[in-house]
């Protein structure tokens, strides 16, 4: 997802951050970071604790999903949450689109320049502050089509 200098670059920011934010930056939380800046699929809180405990075996379910709710209140991340299923979180802050998978559930950045210029044409009802947009176009990806999904 990252090139090496760029992830490198996200990791130093983290440490910086967590330092001016009064947080130690624990071996924990540097692991839980740096899986999810590593992370192409958008994963969900579950999928970050099976992917820790292969590094670290003992950590708890707490520990991981209390520092992602950390990551997400310090801006390093962002929860998406798609088709009203379990919230998926993505590190890449870029400014971007997603493709979702009705069927797998599958989500994949993509890149459009027109996208990131759309703005509603009205004011947002109920006084709503639109702080920025984000496009989810929804689809089948080509495995699943491949597998004969529905169309």
């Amino acid at each position: 997802m990252f090139s090496p200098q760029a992830l490198q670059a996200r990791l130093t920011d983290f440490r910086c951050r967590c330092a001016a934010a009064g947080l130690a930056a624990t071996h924990q939380r540097f692991v839980i970071y740096r899986i999810l800046l590593e992370s192409k699929d958008h994963p969900s809180p579950e999928a970050v604790v099976a992917r820790v405990r292969e590094q670290i075996p003992s950590i708890s379910h707490a520990t991981v999903y209390k520092n992602i709710h950390t990551f997400v209140e310090m801006g390093l991340i962002r929860e998406v949450n798609l088709l009203h299923q379990t919230s998926r979180l993505d590190a890449n802050l870029d400014r971007h689109h997603h493709l979702v998978c009705e069927q797998c559930r599958k989500v994949v950045d993509f890149y459009d320049e027109s996208l990131d210029r759309a703005q509603a044409a009205e004011p947002a009802p109920h006084g709503f502050a639109i702080r920025r947009y984000q496009v989810e176009a929804h689809g089948l990806c080509s495995e699943c089509q491949s597998a004969g999904g529905e169309s």
